[in-house]
């Protein structure tokens, strides 16, 4: 997380249509041999978060390296586009991982969901938090007079 706080209460807005990827990973305790595999994810992140032209707007990990991140994209063509580049780390270390049969390790596993999210249709409030979630990918701006309610945020 950031270390500023936005002070008050606070909504985002995004520009447009955006995807919302949601990536874990469940480590045993022998599955120590995935780690390696894993550790990547920091370099994946540090790569599409270098690169703004990729298409990652922002991210959030919860719960440690092993955990969940939560990452906001401009949208699917380009999630798809990183996912499949052999040009992009991604692509390669996911062959790797097949390779090594390491989808069939029941002591690791890694899961994600991809959502499309429409223009104007999900709403946030934050209040006196650094940035964080949607903070991250979308333009801040203090709750007021027409965004004071869930139900306004959302616009319905």
């Amino acid at each position: 997380m950031g270390k500023t706080i936005h002070e008050g209460r606070q909504s985002v807005q995004i520009d447009g249509d955006f995807i919302v990827f949601i990536i874990g990973a469940r480590l045993g305790l022998r599955g120590l041999r995935a780690v390696r595999l894993l550790s990547t994810m920091r370099k994946m992140l540090k790569e599409v978060e270098e690169n703004p032209e990729i298409g990652l707007l922002g991210f959030h990990q919860h719960g440690g390296p092993f955990g969940v991140i939560v990452q906001y994209w401009r949208s699917f063509d380009d999630l798809e586009r990183y996912s499949r580049s052999m040009e992009r780390l991604h692509r390669p270390v996911w062959l790797d991982w097949y390779r090594r049969k390491q989808d069939k390790n029941r002591h690791a596993g890694i899961w994600h969901e991809t959502y499309a999210v429409r223009a104007g249709e999900y709403e946030a409030v934050y209040q006196n938090m650094p940035d964080i979630g949607l903070m991250k990918a979308g333009r801040v701006f203090p709750v007021g007079s027409g965004s004071d309610t869930a139900r306004t945020r959302i616009g319905r």
